[in-house]
């Protein structure tokens, strides 16, 4: 298992870093907003990013102490889940925020198509939201990862921008367009990022277990071989102890 982890995490790596170019092209473009104008808010949606499968210590559960806390602050917050895993999580406290969940995310690499699904419902369900927030867990490297909130910006927020309004982008159609798409390149970099921090988590997982494994191999040799040992010392003493009494 140690093996597969190894081979799946070098393919999530490869496909992380054409990921990233989906992230760096949402960051800049939020440079052109002003974080000031975002305000807090209790209308908002959180996108909680995991997977179907466990075998990987705390990444599920580090997403799901963080939407939790975002639930104690806003109770009125919406969980979209994308995994069954912080699903479960989640509905032990705060099953009646969950507004909608996603499974089979994480047996293959996510694509911009599982993005562009999970924007639609997004936009569908409820499109009159104030703030949008992707929780997701971050690869720094091969034993580390980080769990952040990602801010996406709504609609209000391009519009109110004064450096948007530079480029022309005034047409209301058009704000909407930008935003879905700013929206789904967001949900497919948190996506892609936290696969690889899946990954890099299972991989450091199963090399743990075989180290253990081997571990409690060894002590069971050694106890087998002493109790072999003992056992033969017994069966000597008993031949010798009756040939000194023939």
């Amino acid at each position: 298992m140690k093996m597969i982890a190894s081979t799946k995490l070098s393919r999530a790596q490869k496909a992380m870093e054409k990921g990233r170019v989906f992230g760096t092209s949402c960051t800049r473009f939020g440079s052109f907003i002003d974080s000031k104008q975002i305000k807090d808010s209790n209308n908002q949606v959180l996108v909680v990013v995991s997977s179907d499968r466990g075998l990987c210590g705390a990444i599920h559960s580090s997403v799901s102490k963080m939407a939790k806390k975002q639930i104690k602050i806003h109770p009125s917050t919406k969980i979209i889940v994308l995994g069954d895993k912080a699903k479960a999580q989640i509905s032990r406290d705060a099953r009646k925020n969950i507004l909608a969940s996603f499974n089979q995310i994480g047996k293959t690499i996510p694509t911009f198509t599982d993005a562009l699904l999970v924007t639609q419902l997004i936009f569908k369900t409820n499109s009159s939201y104030d703030k949008l927030g992707i929780i997701y867990n971050r690869f720094k490297s091969v034993i580390a990862y980080d769990t952040l909130t990602l801010p996406v910006f709504t609609s209000a927020d391009l519009a109110n921008s004064a450096k948007i309004s530079d480029y022309e982008i005034d047409d209301p159609e058009s704000v909407i367009d930008y935003t879905q798409f700013l929206t789904a390149s967001s949900i497919y970099w948190a996506m892609i990022e936290t696969h690889a921090s899946e990954m890099s988590a299972r991989r450091t997982a199963m090399e743990n277990a075989t180290k253990n494994a081997g571990e409690i191999i060894d002590n069971l040799t050694m106890k087998f071989n002493r109790t072999r040992q003992s056992v033969i010392t017994n069966e000597l003493v008993d031949i010798i102890t009756g040939a000194s009494a023939l």
